[in-house]
């Protein structure tokens, strides 16, 4: 039995202790917002933020979290008005969706930590997110407006 925090909420999770926090989160908890994409921590669709890190949720056994909170795109922002979010919109950023969450919780993390960044601090920063849209460049807009506001 684990006990999380997850978007501020306290959780208590029978999980199995190598259970990908992925899992988790959808197949327990119904927060389906994060995203399956590749399975191997490659592609960062399933993105959450553990702490203030952005970590890959489909690798990250539940064990690993520990007490350390998690925010998912969900706990985000109540209203979806995060700047990420709202610059997401302003860029027109999403096609088909898929690694949006994903993306967003990334650029939301880096920008905690890094408040004003340099465009190439914002391609190494995204760099390890794919879009399978290719929507690259416009994520990288949206990341720099963000840092803005």
């Amino acid at each position: 039995m684990y006990e999380l925090t997850i978007n501020q909420k306290k959780y208590k999770v029978d999980a199995a202790p190598e259970m990908p926090l992925l899992w988790v989160l959808r197949d327990i908890l119904g927060l389906t917002g994060t995203k399956y994409g590749c399975g191997i921590a490659q592609c960062g669709a399933c993105t959450v933020h553990v702490g203030d890190t952005a970590m890959r949720s489909c690798m990250l056994p539940v064990s690993a979290i520990g007490d350390k909170p998690v925010t998912t795109i969900e706990g985000l922002s109540e209203k979806g008005d995060h700047p990420v979010q709202k610059a997401w919109l302003a860029h027109d950023v999403p096609q088909c969706g898929y690694c949006q969450a994903g993306q967003i919780m990334t650029a939301a993390a880096f920008l905690k930590k890094t408040p004003q960044p340099t465009d190439e601090q914002i391609e190494e920063a995204m760099n390890g997110n794919l879009c399978r849209c290719g929507t690259y460049v416009r994520i990288r807009a949206a990341v720099k407006t963000a840092s803005e506001s």
